[in-house]
């Protein structure tokens, strides 16, 4: 093997490592990161780790890129998994699939959605994995008006709000109504804030059976949308 392979592959392994020792500080102590304690828990002197990350803000984008791609698989995954035409059930594939993923990745969701982290600002890589969750439950919007299947309600949005979706619309799905984006868009983000408040203690100890709970809100999403 060449001896620049395997110079690549000693970084791309230590790289790795550093991740991973990120990802349990973040368990441990949230999202302000500290390249040294990571190093220090690697055994490496502090300066020897900004030859792969040269700073906190490196570090913690690669892991939010990272985290965005692991729920976006796993929404993907729920999504492709059911028939095509289960309009509804896709809906639930994918609200279920998101709460999975949160609560078996508590401190990486916190990092995608809980509280800014201080100084950092996310850099434009992070868009595109970000709009995976999203994209993926409008989706099924799309396919739903292609099949005739959902009729688009007749809101009377302000003109303002209509412009704006109309721009999403024109980049992401072409002929989608701004009114049926407006409620997709109210969908996804009652689903993550949803999500945050069981992960994050908000439903204890009014709503103990969560489960269900889940299940009755998505529902309630899902008419909202006006899935069949």
């Amino acid at each position: 093997m060449p001896a620049s392979s395997i110079r690549a592959r000693v970084r791309a392994e230590m790289i790795d490592e550093i991740k991973a020792v990120a990802r349990r500080h973040l368990a441990s102590d949230g999202a302000d990161l500290s390249l040294r304690a990571v190093a220090r828990d690697m055994g490496m002197v502090s300066s020897a780790i900004y030859r792969y990350f040269p700073s906190r803000d490196d570090l913690l984008t690669a892991l939010i890129i990272e985290a965005y791609q692991a729920l976006g698989d796993a929404v993907e995954a729920a999504d492709a998994a059911v028939d095509r035409a289960d309009l509804r059930g896709r809906w639930h594939a994918v609200c279920r699939a998101a709460r999975t993923w949160a609560l078996a990745h508590p401190a990486e969701y916190a990092l995608l959605y809980g509280s800014p982290v201080p100084g950092y600002a996310a850099p434009v890589d992070t868009v595109l994995p970000a709009q995976r969750p999203p994209l993926t439950l409008l989706g099924i919007l799309r396919d739903g008006v292609a099949a005739g299947r959902i009729t688009p309600p007749d809101d009377d949005l302000p003109e303002p709000v209509r412009a704006d979706l109309a721009e999403i619309a024109a980049g992401l799905f072409p002929g989608l109504p701004e009114a049926l984006l407006a409620r997709g868009m109210a969908g996804w983000t009652q689903l993550f804030g949803l999500i945050s408040f069981d992960l994050f203690g908000r439903l204890d100890p009014v709503v103990p059976h969560r489960d269900a709970y889940f299940d009755h809100q998505t529902a309630l999403m899902a008419d909202l949308v006006g899935l069949p």
